[in-house]
């Protein structure tokens, strides 16, 4: 009798967790390789790691984090923040959209790498949806179609990197248990 390895939930969570961070790299590359080609930062942790040293500099995911921060705190932060809590919430979105992806994949009956292109294409949706709601994004009619493309092509690859890692993780016997 053959027996076969089930992904717990905790392994599933364990297991979303690393493929965002794999996911986030994916996504990070592409945008990095783009911006490289228009002669810009050469050194790819330079690049990713960019000091952001006010608020006006921090970009949509430190913006969301200073607005939660503040909120809890009933705090103004300061600009020095700026880059810590951008560097978070960068990597904090990728890996907590990677856990939520992670838990909808191991309940399927045949989970496939190729499920992450309708979900970096969700998760590309959902922030031109949510974002204008916060006032940190204009509605999705009003970027040009090459924007949106590179937007786009930025977060399938964050998709497929993280269906991907998740697939190979899945298997790996710490998150999973015999049956």
């Amino acid at each position: 009798m053959r027996t076969r390895k089930q992904l717990t939930p905790l392994g599933a969570v364990g297991a979303g967790l690393a493929a965002g961070v794999i996911g986030t790299l994916c996504m990070d590359t592409v945008r990095f390789l783009r911006q490289r080609r228009t002669d810009g930062e050469h050194n790819a942790l330079r690049w990713e790691f960019a000091q952001v040293r006010t608020w006006q500099e921090a970009p949509d995911p430190g913006q969301v984090g200073k607005r939660l921060a503040e909120a809890f705190t009933l705090r103004k932060l300061p600009d020095s923040a700026a880059f810590p809590i951008s560097a978070f919430m960068h990597w904090a979105y990728g890996m907590g959209n990677a856990v939520c992806y992670s838990v909808v994949s191991a309940s399927l009956r045949k989970p496939h790498v190729l499920y992450g292109l309708p979900y970096g294409a969700l998760v590309w949706l959902s922030g031109y949806v949510l974002l204008p709601i916060a006032g940190l994004y204009k509605p999705i009619w009003t970027y040009d179609t090459k924007t949106l493309g590179d937007d786009l092509t930025a977060h399938l690859a964050y998709g497929v990197g993280t269906s991907s890692a998740f697939w190979l993780l899945s298997r790996v016997s710490v998150f999973s248990r015999q049956l």
